[in-house]
């Protein structure tokens, strides 16, 4: 079921609020704007008119993978609606990013409260922000001839079902598989800024069986990041 509104604060916001209501796994909400979207760690996130800003829930179950892995499950999705429409090359950027030709395009964020996780879904479909410290681009920008963000989120919901039950019924590892096949290479050179401000450099390895980014260094160790931001080099 997919809910719309004009405007709101946030869909996940929104969701979080409709999951403590009971809301079924799902539901999916999409404003036509946002006011206050937020994207990881709290920064803002632009939500102009014209893009898809969007929110799904899901209800963990005791035999599911670990809840924080349906950031895959969410980026395979997204990568699969935004990869046929753009002219350049859509990568998957760890941990919740979609990139074309090392511009963002889209971003996710997980929220949970109880049994319920909200994958928030954002992309910029008609306009994108000219002014930030980092290269940014839309499907309009890449030549998309669907523009409009309502026949987009039917789509992303079927795929995200898709995904999400490949997810339950097989486990992580071909979710894993194929976010691999389509996320920054193997040897990709890469800084990560994590939450206690430490930095550490390197090249992208791959995920270990938890998701987790896994990062060689100039030494040859590995080292796992649980968390953090990715600087590409």
């Amino acid at each position: 079921m997919i809910r719309f509104v004009a405007e709101t604060g946030s869909t996940n916001a929104d969701m979080l609020a409709l999951a403590e209501q009971g809301a079924p796994e799902g539901s999916w909400l999409r404003a036509g704007r946002q006011t206050g979207g937020r994207g990881r760690m709290g920064r803002h996130w632009e939500s102009p008119a014209g893009n898809l800003h969007s929110s799904t829930l899901v209800r963990v179950r005791a035999s599911d993978p670990p809840a924080h892995t349906l950031a895959l499950v969410a980026a395979n999705a997204v990568h699969a609606l935004i990869a046929p429409l753009c002219v350049g090359n859509a990568r998957i950027k760890w941990p919740n990013d979609i990139l074309v030709d090392g511009a963002k395009i889209a971003g996710i964020l997980l929220e949970r409260a109880g049994d319920a996780v909200i994958a928030g879904i954002g992309v910029n479909v008609t306009g994108h922000p000219e002014d930030l410290d980092r290269p940014v681009t839309s499907l309009k920008a890449q030549g998309a001839i669907e523009t409009d963000a309502g026949a987009l989120l039917e789509r992303l919901a079927a795929l995200f079902t898709h995904w999400l039950a490949v997810w339950r019924a097989q486990g992580l590892e071909p979710v894993r598989a194929h976010w691999l096949l389509n996320a920054h290479p193997r040897g990709t050179a890469m800084r990560v800024l994590q939450p206690n401000g430490e930095q550490v450099e390197g090249a992208f390895d791959t995920l270990d069986q938890q998701g987790m980014l896994i990062l060689r260094l100039a030494d040859g160790q590995s080292r796992a990041i649980h968390a953090g931001d990715i600087i590409l080099n």
